[in-house]
């Protein structure tokens, strides 16, 4: 059995790089965690505002909907549509 001696010098030192060493990648590695944490949380708020977005323009469209009982052409998007005359479909051009 090979037991170190506490007072080894040369050993003590040794570990203590080692232990310097392995709390400087651990401190590291929770750096970058930290890092990866604020930009998902970036993120996160940034696709938040989105869905708002989104939400409002979907209300937006909805608040245009006719009611139901209402039989006009739906234009949500606020474009001109000539009227459909039924009574000039599939009539041959005399002109």
């Amino acid at each position: 059995m090979s037991e170190t001696s506490p007072l080894s010098t040369g050993n003590l030192a040794s570990d203590m790089d080692a232990l310097c060493a392995s709390i400087h990648r651990v401190a590291g590695k929770i750096q970058a965690i930290a890092e990866a944490v604020q930009n998902s949380n970036q993120n996160r708020v940034q696709l938040e505002n989105k869905i708002e977005d989104a939400q409002k323009r979907i209300q937006h469209i909805l608040s245009r909907l006719p009611e139901q009982s209402d039989g006009r052409q739906l234009n949500l998007l606020g474009e001109a549509i000539p009227p459909n005359n039924p009574e000039d479909d599939n009539e041959p051009t005399t002109h």
